[in-house]
């Protein structure tokens, strides 16, 4: 019997996942930043930016960002660590990273960062390397989100510390009723007409509504490995920014 898994509300073959998030991100790439910005009212950016200020990185330091799309949190990182540090800029996604590694050469961020694709679920790194990882909205688009997580705490070294920033469950009931109203009603809408692309917001609404909550998520990092997990609720618990370590 083949497996299956979602593909937002869909029951796909596990093989098929993969192909299908990478069509949605090679449609949506150029109008990436674009969409973010309207469909979170410019909140990405203090969300974003609390991560950034909770990976605590030093000059000389090593940086894996997965799934990094076109670099937020890669151009932040590249400047904190300094030029004897490095940062890896990776995702799954050649338009996307085409878009990022574009974008963050006409900022001048070179030198100390390198870009590749990479699997989340199998990254191309040798065991214990990096002082942080990072992925930022992109870890309820991986068929296998425990495979990523116990991934990810391979390439750490001790010490190092997991950053995981996503849609997450709002803490409130009232509130959880507005954001559904929002999503399904409003965003869908806003990709047909800014992004001429419905299907693939409809696709990141429900795939928000896939992902485990934030005690479901806190579970599995402590299960991959990761020790001293916790997690802080961003604009009452639409994002959560999970924390783990390595020991």
């Amino acid at each position: 019997m083949n497996k299956t898994t979602h593909f937002g509300y869909r029951d796909v073959a596990v093989e098929e996942k993969a192909s299908l998030v990478e069509g949605v991100f090679r449609s949506v790439a150029n109008n990436y930043d674009l969409m973010n910005d309207v469909m979170s009212f410019g909140q990405h950016r203090l969300w974003k930016q609390f991560t950034i200020a909770k990976a605590a990185l030093k000059p000389g330091d090593t940086v894996l960002d997965v799934a990094a799309g076109t670099g937020d949190l890669s151009k932040a990182f590249a400047k904190a660590v300094g030029q004897k540090g490095r940062v890896f800029m990776t995702d799954i996604n050649e338009a996307m990273l085409q878009r990022g590694r574009d974008r963050l050469t006409d900022l001048g961020i070179v030198g100390n960062i390198e870009f590749m694709l990479a699997d989340a679920e199998q990254l191309p790194f040798e065991d214990n390397y990096f002082d942080c990882v990072s992925i930022a909205f992109g870890l309820r688009n991986v068929t296998n989100k425990d495979a990523a997580l116990r991934s990810m705490y391979r390439v750490l070294k001790p010490g190092g510390k997991l950053l995981v920033l996503e849609f997450s469950k709002p803490a409130s009931l009232l509130l959880s009723r507005f954001y559904d109203t929002y999503s399904f009603n409003i965003i869908p809408k806003m990709g047909e007409l800014i992004a001429k692309d419905r299907d693939s917001y409809q696709y990141l609404v429900e795939s928000i509504r896939k992902h485990p909550d934030q005690e479901t998520l806190k579970g599995m990092m402590t299960e991959a490995g990761f020790e001293d997990v916790n997690y802080f609720n961003l604009s009452g618990g639409i994002v959560a920014l999970h924390a783990g370590y390595k020991y």
